[in-house]
């Protein structure tokens, strides 16, 4: 009898070793779910753009005898940049002011000639033909004089034309062509490259489902906007100055431009910056960023219930604003979010709440998340 009472109590023992072992809760990070008022934020990637960029160039031809400007060096209009050799053009507008005064004297003599020729010709002294040929040779020096005018104006431009000014107010790049190179007019080489810098835009493109709201924005005043490049702890701030008149049928956005004072030159051309724009306040269910999840339905997350178990939701975004969510549909106030710990989960598993005082609290951490908390002791005892 002893020895089958003992066989029995070997069977039950094994019996009981060989059982599942109860499933052990999933340790997460829980934050939850609040409901507030939130600014209306827009982000984006922008580059910056110049507000104006000239490329110059020469009307005229000739050696390069001054250089004014360096490489990098701030310009005002008006300012001279090169001067090629005005000697021929000096030369020219010589030429065509001494043809002016030869013609301007045969001209009067032509009109001392046709008013004496009048007289005659009312007396009948002389013929028409002789008053008619007088006539068309003052008429000929008038047309003379205005082409050498023109020659001389013309000359004058060019003369003008060997200073090379700038354009525009901006900052010099690098200098293309020195002092001693000979160009011709008009020559495809370039000098030197303006950017103006003060101010500057910031272009940018946006979804178009956000075209309304900022026309309707921008019809109340005008719109602020952000943008801050990359390593840079301060933004510059500007004003939302233009939008493109169409909506790119191949990305369904739309390119919109900023513009900013940028007195401290912190934005440069060609730079890549993050854009903010401020419509306005709106109140919704806020989230920390990182409880959102990506599927293939879309956006989801897992919400801990009062059991200690999770359950994913669908979620309806409509912005991220300082590392939170702002949620349209999908979790509603008060309820407690899983934030990190999501790829151990699955629907209907145990969690316990971790990551800070009164995690497992808010978790609603009850009899399940006690037991659970009590397994790893149980299990190191063994």
């Amino acid at each position: 009898m002893a020895m089958l009472a003992l066989a029995a109590w070997s069977c039950n023992g094994g019996d009981k070793a060989a059982g599942p072992k109860a499933a052990r809760a999933v340790p997460v990070a829980v934050a939850t779910a609040v409901k507030k008022t939130v600014p209306v934020n827009i982000q984006a990637v922008g580059n910056v753009e110049s507000m104006a960029s000239v490329s110059v160039k020469t009307q005229v031809g000739g050696l390069i005898m001054e250089q004014y400007v360096v490489d990098g060096q701030d310009v005002a209009e008006g300012d001279k940049l090169f001067l090629i050799d005005p000697r021929p053009f000096e030369l020219s507008l010589a030429e065509a002011e001494a043809k002016i005064e030869r013609d301007r004297a045969l001209l009067q003599n032509a009109e001392e000639d046709l008013a004496r020729y009048a007289r005659l010709k009312e007396k009948d002294v002389i013929s028409k033909e002789s008053y008619d040929h007088t006539l068309a040779q003052a008429r000929t020096l008038r047309g003379t004089i205005k082409v050498s005018e023109a020659e001389r104006d013309r000359a004058k431009l060019d003369l003008e034309y060997a200073h090379v000014r700038s354009p525009i107010t901006g900052r010099v790049g690098a200098i293309l062509l020195h002092k001693g190179n000979v160009i011709k007019a008009n020559d495809d080489r370039v000098l030197v490259v303006i950017n103006r810098i003060r101010p500057i835009y910031v272009s940018f493109s946006v979804p178009e489902r956000y075209l309304p709201g900022i026309m309707a924005r921008m019809k109340a005043g005008p719109v602020t906007v952000t943008a801050q490049a990359d390593g840079e702890a301060t933004t510059e701030t500007g004003v939302l100055s233009a939008l493109n008149n169409t909506v790119d049928t191949t990305t369904g956005a739309i390119r919109l431009k900023a513009s900013f004072t940028n007195a401290d030159a912190a934005l440069w051309p060609g730079q890549f910056v993050r854009v903010t724009i401020a419509l306005d306040q709106r109140q919704g269910v806020v989230v920390p960023t990182p409880a959102v999840q990506e599927g293939l339905r879309g956006p989801y997350l897992y919400v801990v219930k009062p059991d200690n178990t999770v359950e994913p939701r669908d979620l309806k975004i409509y912005g991220i604003v300082g590392g939170e969510t702002v949620l349209n549909e999908g979790v509603a106030d008060g309820e407690v979010v899983v934030t990190d710990g999501q790829l151990r989960l699955t629907p209907g598993a145990a969690v316990e709440a971790k990551g800070g005082p009164g995690a497992a609290k808010e978790a609603g951490a009850g009899p399940t998340a006690a037991k659970a908390a009590e397994t790893p002791g149980k299990e190191g005892s063994k």
